[in-house]
């Protein structure tokens, strides 16, 4: 476990160091952000009665996924993994005393936590300043905060997971680059990155809340707004605890069912 430890804490300072990669991004999200509610606002001001979420439920959800983007957003690969699998380099990190899986799922902990700390505190500030109902407004309870930031955790080990079955799945396929658009564009939409969860069609909300997309930023950043609440709140994080469960675990099947076949050649 130390090995990991380790591993994690290396990436992560090295991502920390990319911060004028960090500021560029900041500008995008906040102006992002603020077109987005400028977008809802207008619907909302026209019907309503219709919105299936509170506008402050809303802005909350808007500032916060431009806050965590890089802890969640499913684009965000990392193309030197899958190139090893194809070219053969992986073989370099076979040679270490440590277990593939575990490195690389420590890396893309790092690398995604890493890109989350240096953008996530000058979003959420800038969101607070904004008049309500449009601003981030900070009105939490410490249980439910404590909910929230547990829901974070899970959120991010549920999307590593996921990563890392598709990186698994690098090792069987010829090119991975299909499955890794149709997985990223499953996941804008039933993840909630196009639009929340509650504002999709009745039937397709329900299954994008049990498909593991669902287990991902649509749960910390509804219960951050109070959009879920009460025992809605245990019942979402445990979907993410199960799915975390199984990604992993089919994950690490996977790759360890790919790495039993690989042949490296060469010397």
């Amino acid at each position: 476990m130390r090995r990991y430890i380790a591993f994690f804490k290396m990436r992560l300072m090295a991502g920390l160091q990319y911060r004028a990669a960090a500021l560029a991004g900041l500008s995008t999200q906040f102006v992002w952000g603020g077109m987005e509610l400028l977008i809802y606002r207008a619907f909302w001001l026209e019907h309503p009665e219709r919105f299936p979420m509170g506008m402050e439920a809303l802005a909350a959800y808007v500032w916060l996924q431009q806050a965590f983007l890089t802890l969640f957003a499913l684009w965000q690969w990392e193309p030197e993994l899958i190139h090893s699998v194809r070219t053969g380099a992986v073989a370099y990190e076979l040679t270490r005393p440590a277990d593939l899986y575990g490195m690389w799922m420590a890396r893309s902990l790092a690398v995604r936590l890493s890109r989350g700390l240096l953008r996530a505190a000058p979003v959420i500030l800038l969101g607070a300043l904004i008049p309500a109902p449009w601003g981030l407004r900070l009105r939490i309870t410490p249980a439910v905060f404590g909910l929230f930031l547990l829901s974070t955790v899970l959120m991010l080990l549920v999307v590593c997971a996921f990563t890392m079955f598709i990186y698994a799945l690098t090792f069987h396929l010829t090119d991975p680059n299909g499955v890794m658009v149709l997985s990223t564009a499953a996941a804008d939409l039933l993840g909630g990155a196009i639009v929340p969860l509650p504002f999709l069609p009745e039937g397709l909300r329900r299954i994008a809340a049990l498909s593991p997309f669902g287990a991902m930023q649509n749960v910390p950043l509804r219960i951050f707004g109070g959009d879920i609440a009460g025992a809605a709140i245990l019942q979402a994080m445990g979907l993410q605890v199960f799915w975390a469960v199984v990604l992993i675990a089919a994950g690490y099947v996977l790759m360890d069912a790919g790495l039993r076949r690989t042949v490296i050649a060469g010397g």
